[in-house]
């Protein structure tokens, strides 16, 4: 008698049984670990529907307004930093020898202490933007969170390359570029289009930590630094909600173009 084969669970009902799972365990150490202290009704941990309920009784629009300027940092961030490391990760393909450097480089980039950096960037790029600008502090910690992941995720998917297929094109007089085009770029688009995945929740989190540096007068950032000063633990974590939900649509979205570009990736025929 055959084996039956299992069929992997369909990304939607693993994303329900996910949230799901997430909301029972806040819900339990919300009861349970961080009940308020007698005499008042302050909590650190509210209940996931003591938040629901805010964000409905607020609505989307002020939450919006501070999350439009921290996503537009995210993404000018995740633009440029990405930009920079595909075009160094290429540089090691021409140049060889220059491996060691770059990778040395997005390796100090990954290790360097992030308030340090956000310190000197402030210094660097200048003071504060005008209201409701994006902040130049936080567009380059968004740029540095995604260099080292971008970096090695597109060595390593260059490297990928089938050599039957190199020697093919330096057999016809093709030079480094060409393989480079021909062969490696299709070889490491499923790693490359990886790492931008990845780098889609970090480009959101290094905006968010150069908000912190100050600088500011709108994004995620301040307004947390307000609520937790306000002692507003509802609004703090509704801020915290909102902001996964937001990494990960981007993460989603991200996720939805790699399989449509990389379709032999998931085993499914090309037109």
């Amino acid at each position: 008698m055959a084996a039956r084969v299992r069929r992997p669970m369909p990304r939607w009902a693993a994303s329900i049984i996910g949230a799901v799972a997430i909301i029972a365990v806040w819900w339990l150490f919300s009861a349970t670990a961080f009940t308020p202290a007698e005499g008042t009704d302050f909590t650190p941990v509210p209940s996931p529907w003591v938040v629901f309920s805010t964000i409905a009784q607020d609505g989307l629009a002020p939450y919006w307004s501070v999350f439009s300027v921290t996503i537009t940092e995210a993404l000018i961030g995740y633009a440029w930093g990405n930009v920079l490391a595909l075009l160094l990760a290429s540089t090691v393909l021409l140049l060889p020898q220059l491996e060691t450097v770059i990778t040395q480089i997005a390796v100090v980039s990954y290790c360097l202490p992030v308030v340090a950096v956000g310190g000197l960037s402030i210094v660097i790029l200048g003071g504060a933007p005008r209201p409701g600008e994006p902040s130049a502090t936080a567009i380059f910690l968004a740029a540095l969170a995604v260099f080292f992941t971008t970096v090695v995720g597109a060595l390593l998917g260059f490297k990928a390359a089938d050599k039957a297929s190199l020697d093919v094109v330096r057999v016809y007089g093709g030079t480094r570029l060409t393989q480079l085009r021909k062969v490696r770029l299709i070889a490491a688009t499923p790693a490359i289009l990886n790492a931008l995945q990845i780098a889609v929740p970090s480009a959101f989190l290094g905006a968010i930590l150069g908000e912190y540096m100050g600088g500011i007068d709108r994004g995620v950032g301040i307004t947390l630094i307000r609520l937790q000063g306000d002692l507003d633990s509802a609004r703090v974590w509704a801020v915290f909600l909102i902001s996964a939900v937001v990494a990960l649509a981007g993460y989603a979205i991200l996720g939805f173009i790699s399989r449509l570009v990389t379709p032999w990736v998931s085993g499914k025929a090309t037109a």
